[in-house]
């Protein structure tokens, strides 16, 4: 397991156990690649693994829940022995549960517990940490709901109230952390007013998770950027600027380069308290 120091940015490594996720859909589909794999990326530096079994990406359909547990559960097990810290990646509370019966310690829900109504009974019941991502719609629909008039007020004031809710209802504010969704129901101009916008999100009191490796809007950016995997060194850049924002955690692919960004901004915070 590795030790997170206080104050420390969290790099969350995915591991997409999917036939179709946008950037590595099928390379971990069995269990052994998928696990030397979550090993190589806590080696490189990750604090926690995030596993899913059903791609989120715009246009994606749903999974049976019995292939996302087949796809997911091993792994989990697996990783869990080998004292590695697990997030599961899902919308679904069965294979929530499943999952923190194997030893995941959080759940990673891009829906923040819309999709199921039976999610937010075993957050509150199992006391498990949560990640509220805000949603606008499935994977198939998302897009059409790319529609703002204030993305920055409007997106912080839906997890505002998703906490809220979760709050009233029995979950202990400890429990949960924040995302503000990049690329869900979002264009690129969206996403770069929310990052530039982390401050707000993080003056609400809640950790906050960021999670905008290789994602289409940082495209633009880089040569070759059509690819996903060209899209890494944006991908760490953000990740910097979002820990000098003093965000909890980033979510990534390439956490060798994720690691030295954040060493850099761990440096330029010093730096300015000198």
């Amino acid at each position: 397991m590795t030790v997170v120091a206080q104050g420390q940015t969290r790099i969350m490594g995915i591991l997409n156990v999917t036939t179709d996720s946008f950037s590595d859909g099928g390379r971990y589909l069995d269990r052994d690649a998928a696990v030397a794999h979550a090993v190589d990326l806590v080696e490189r530096g990750a604090h926690i693994i995030d596993v899913g079994g059903e791609s989120t990406r715009p246009g994606a359909s749903r999974v049976a829940v019995s292939e996302e547990q087949r796809r997911v559960l091993p792994v989990i097990r697996e990783l869990v022995a080998r004292d590695i810290t697990v997030s599961v990646d899902t919308m679904n509370a069965s294979t929530a549960e499943a999952a923190i019966a194997a030893g995941a310690t959080i759940v990673n829900d891009v829906s923040g517990g819309l999709a199921d109504p039976e999610m937010d009974e075993l957050v509150i019941a199992s006391g498990i940490r949560f990640v509220v991502m805000h949603w606008r719609g499935a994977s198939d629909t998302m897009v059409q709901n790319a529609h703002y008039r204030d993305v920055v007020g409007e997106v912080i004031g839906e997890l505002e109230l998703r906490a809220a809710q979760l709050i009233v209802k029995g979950a202990d504010p400890e429990q949960l952390i924040l995302d503000p969704g990049l690329g869900f129901a979002k264009n690129a101009e969206h996403n770069w007013a929310l990052l530039g916008h982390l401050p707000r999100l993080t003056a609400l009191g809640l950790p906050v998770l960021v999670g905008a490796s290789r994602k289409r809007f940082l495209g633009e950016l880089e040569p070759g950027g059509d690819d996903p995997a060209d899209r890494d060194l944006s991908s760490a850049v953000v990740a910097g600027l979002a820990a000098r924002d003093g965000v909890w955690g980033v979510r990534v692919h390439d956490v060798t380069l994720t690691r030295t960004a954040l060493a850099v901004a761990g440096a330029w915070q010093n730096g300015a308290a000198r």
